[in-house]
This record gives C-alpha cells, structure tokens and sequence, in this order.
C-alpha cells in the first residue's frame, strides 16, 4: 500500500482532548455540532448532484434501471423464472444495498476530501463519515417510497411483518457507520484503501444475496470432506447477507411463502451485536487515530 508521511504502525496513541474524553461528553460535543451536521448532510447532497438535470431523481431511477437489467438478465438469459415478482424481489435487496455500498464508499474518502476544511476550524472529525452515511440514508428514504409503490402493485403491499423494519435499519446504520469511521481514519494514512474498497463492494455485491435467494445454494455443500449450510455460514461472515434477507422476508417473503414473513429472530439479534460490535471498534479507531490526521493529510 502507499503510506502517507507517516505509517499507521508508527502512530503513538498520545493523549490529547479528543481521545481521551469520555464517551458521555463526546455525545455532548457531537449534539453541540449537531446543526453542523445537518448542513455537512446538505452539502453531501448539493456535491453528489450538482451539474445534473435529474439531481435526487437518479436516487430513483438508478435501482428501476438495474431492477430491468438484471431481470432481464436473470429470469430471460438465465432462464430462472422460478422466482415470483422476480422485479420486486430483486428491488428489495438492491436499494438496502446502494445505501451500504455508497456510504461505504463516500464515508472512506470523507476525511482526505476535507483536508483543507479540517487544517482550518475545529469540529468533531466524526461528523464527516457519519454525515455520508445520513446522505445516502436520505437517499435510501426517497428509493423505498418507490418501493412501497411497487410493492403495492405487486400485490404485497407492507403487512405486519414491516414492524422488523426499524431494527433492520438500526443494525445497517451501525455497521456502515462502524465501517466507515475504521475506513476513513485508515484511508488518511493509507490512500490506496479507497481503491480497494472499490473492487472489494464489487466483489461483496454478488456474495450478498440481492440478484440471488440464500436457498439456492442448497440446505448443506460438502467441500473438502466438510460439510455446512451454505447460507448459515454466508450470514456469519457477511452481515450484510443477514441484512438484506431480513428486508427481502419482511417485504417480499421467502422462496417457501406467497408473501411477506416474519424475521428469524436470533438472525437478527447476532447481526445487531455484530454490527454493534463493529461500530464501537470503528469508533474507537477513529478517535484513537484522529489527533495525527492533520500532520497526514
């Protein structure tokens, strides 16, 4: 990787008023900054459509186009119409993920893109990656009307099983947010994690099951004499896995159901503490590395 002028493995974690406060004033300072934030929100907004005729339209016609591509692809070229409503099957998994993948990838370059902001005032540095996380959350609230409206015409419409929805959120929030705050102080040192983490969300979109349902690799695989349940073992390591097909059940159903179904609860529950766990170890990195951004950047 190409290193910055100083290594990340060089750093000495000193003690300076950011670090080592306690996290009850942190939340303090951060509520303090808090109409900072919404304008760093705003701001986030006006850049990522500046210079377009469609602006925020492109939040609802980017997934409406992947939805026909891919279902052109995956029920016509592939043959796979076993799938019922395959359109808003795929819909359901694909606007969860947009909303992963671009806070990903904006919230890794949020602190390098404020250089010159962060030299010049003072401000909590982690309201730059939360504040990508919360544009495209906002985002992600304009592409799931459109979704409601075709879960409506599909049939579906939005059951009792929706309930699952607030928590389905709170966990997606955590984990991007958990990763993002690790990515974006990993990035001040190493400029090359941005462009991994490019190929890496590619790679990741089609090991997470958007295009695809968990049962089609089957109840049990057997490799190198060893045999698991491929979809168990594809929520454990990826927990976006676990995300997406939470929202897919509670919105669309599952591959044995005519409709929408209730979650799975301990699916749920170990992905909360995961991506919790996630978050507070992305923080904690964050507030650890911040007091050497600016002699890096």
């Amino acid at each position: 990787m190409t290193r910055s002028n100083s290594r990340l493995s060089e750093v000495e974690f000193v003690s300076t008023p950011e670090s080592k406060v306690k996290f009850i004033y942190r939340l303090r300072e951060l509520y303090h900054y808090r109409f900072l934030l919404i304008n760093l929100v705003r701001r986030d907004l006006k850049v990522r459509y500046k210079g377009s005729a469609l602006g925020v339209l492109w939040t609802i016609l980017n997934p409406l186009f992947m939805m026909l591509v891919f279902t052109v692809i995956f029920q016509v070229a592939f043959g796979r119409g076993d799938i019922r409503q395959y359109s808003v099957f795929f819909l359901v998994g694909l606007i969860p993920w947009q909303f992963f993948s671009g806070a990903v990838v904006t919230g890794t370059n949020s602190i390098t893109s404020s250089a010159s902001i962060l030299r010049k005032v003072y401000f909590p540095r982690e309201m730059l990656p939360i504040s990508a996380v919360l544009s495209h959350l906002v985002n992600f609230g304009y592409a799931f009307i459109v979704l409601v409206v075709f879960l409506y015409f599909s049939g579906l419409g939005i059951t009792v099983h929706a309930g699952w929805l607030p928590l389905l959120l709170i966990t997606q929030i955590l984990f991007s947010m958990g990763l993002v705050l690790f990515l974006s102080a990993l990035n001040v040192y190493y400029r090359d994690v941005l462009m991994i983490m490019d190929v890496l969300m590619l790679a990741w979109f089609f090991l997470t099951p958007i295009m695809y349902p968990l049962d089609l690799f089957g109840s049990s695989q057997t490799i190198l004499g060893i045999t698991f349940d491929p979809a168990q073992v594809m929520r454990w390591i990826n927990p976006m896995a676990s995300i997406i097909d939470g929202y897919r059940t509670v919105l669309w159903g599952t591959m044995s159901s005519t409709g929408p179904a209730s979650m799975f609860f301990p699916y749920l529950y170990r992905t909360f503490i995961t991506s919790l766990l996630v978050f507070v170890f992305g923080y904690w990195f964050f507030l650890k590395t911040e007091g050497t951004f600016g002699e890096n950047l």
